[in-house]
């Protein structure tokens, strides 16, 4: 019934007639679920960001180019997409890939590491326009890929309670505040971590507040290197987890909702915007899952051809907030390490648990799945090389050994 109300396909209006006028389809609940979309993306995401940064060792400078880079272009693609398809189109940059940022960022230069940002936006703009993401995404195992992934996370599971022992009373209780919010209100789960962690932490230890210099934010402009190891360890596994743990799941929300994305646009749009943001520290804008969900379901509006004003209005503030990306990395980097912790954790508990479940849900593959977790979970390094890559690497082995010896 959904998908007879959408009034765009394959990103062309089914009826050139029907041009529905943006005054008229703006409501309340649709601008209000764009707010929310900024709050859950700046509130638990932006903290991986962080987290990332500081692996990298980045300056304050760097870092808020880092920041303003993915929330313009996050702004850009949502206002523009959403208004060009008339449907709810929600991008982000990719907490997963930050993730993997936070172990494999620091074992590279800093230009290298903008290389590698490059040559994968610039591989999955042609994965977009060509049609070839559903080829490659059919072409590795599920279970593998989500293996990787599941690597990638647990560090950041585990830290949650890794940090009980520095600050126990703020830890558990922003743990519990999490636990308590997905029981009643799961949409406002994470930023109700973060909310009650900053009060414990406010009454504990004191919450310094350091909003920097202000102002617009200046982007800083790094000239790429390529080279073999940033390659292998950095472009490859990034490009993966963005096609595989962002872009697929983001289409698989809109479809959900009756919508009929056409991929070859937006994967297309959101990796072309991607290579020209990569020089200023973005490692990538992808479809969003998550927060796609609170924009494109009838929270936004009872009406599925009225959505797309979600959308734009997370566009507009997506724009305005990023534009002073630096003050809000002068916020958060006066936070605790262990809220820090916390925060990063509960906020990428969604994204382990389904990547674990995916991971282990076909008993033939889970050999291949747990060579690949391990190994990934592991830091290990080799020839410059992180562990991302040597998991999926290793997986892929045990995938093919067994396959060929059942086959046999």
């Amino acid at each position: 019934m959904a998908e007879e109300l959408i009034t765009r396909s394959k990103g062309r209006r089914t009826d050139p007639g029907e041009r529905r006028s943006l005054r008229r389809d703006a409501s309340v609940p649709a601008l209000l679920a764009g707010l929310v979309c900024i709050v859950v993306s700046f509130s638990g995401p932006l903290v991986v960001v962080l987290a990332a940064a500081a692996a990298g060792k980045l300056d304050e400078a760097r870092t808020a180019s880092w920041i303003w880079a993915v929330a313009i272009g996050s702004g850009l693609t949502c206002l523009l997409l959403s208004w060009w398809t008339r449907t709810p189109v929600i991008t982000a940059w990719s907490t997963p890939g930050a993730a993997l940022l936070v172990t494999s960022l620091g074992e590279y230069p800093y230009r290298e590491a903008v290389g590698a940002f490059l040559v994968s936006a610039v591989v999955v703009a042609l994965f977009g326009v060509t049609g070839l993401f559903g080829r490659l995404i059919a072409a590795i195992p599920a279970g593998i890929v989500n293996a990787m992934l599941a690597g990638i996370l647990f560090s950041f599971g585990a830290g949650i309670f890794g940090a009980v022992h520095g600050a126990p009373v703020l830890v558990l209780g922003s743990f519990a505040a999490f636990m308590l919010a997905r029981r009643l209100v799961p949409r406002y789960a994470v930023p109700a971590a973060l909310l009650v962690g900053g009060v414990l932490t406010a009454a504990t230890v004191g919450l310094p507040l350091d909003l920097g210099q202000g102002g617009p934010t200046r982007p800083v402009l790094t000239v790429p290197a390529f080279s073999g190891p940033a390659m292998v360890g950095l472009a490859l596994p990034l490009t993966i987890v963005v096609l595989a743990s962002q872009n697929a799941p983001g289409l698989g929300v809109m479809r959900a909702f009756g919508y009929r994305p056409d991929d070859r646009l937006l994967i297309g749009a959101t990796g072309g915007l991607s290579v020209l943001l990569a020089p200023l520290g973005s490692p990538g804008v992808n479809l969003a899952a998550i927060t796609a969900a609170i924009c494109a379901g009838p929270e936004s509006h009872p009406d599925p051809r009225r959505r797309y004003v979600a959308g734009m209005s997370a566009g507009v503030l997506y724009l305005l907030v990023g534009s002073f990306g630096g003050v809000l990395v002068s916020l958060f980097t006066g936070l605790p390490k262990e809220l820090i912790a916390v925060v990063a954790g509960v906020a990428l508990l969604a994204p382990l648990q389904g990547s674990l479940a995916t991971a282990v849900a076909e008993e033939r593959g889970r050999d291949a799945a747990l060579v690949t977790f391990l190994a990934a979970a592991s830091g290990m390094s080799l020839f410059g090389i992180g562990s991302a890559f040597w998991g999926l690497l290793l997986g892929l082995a045990t995938h093919l050994v067994l396959e060929v010896r059942r086959g046999g």
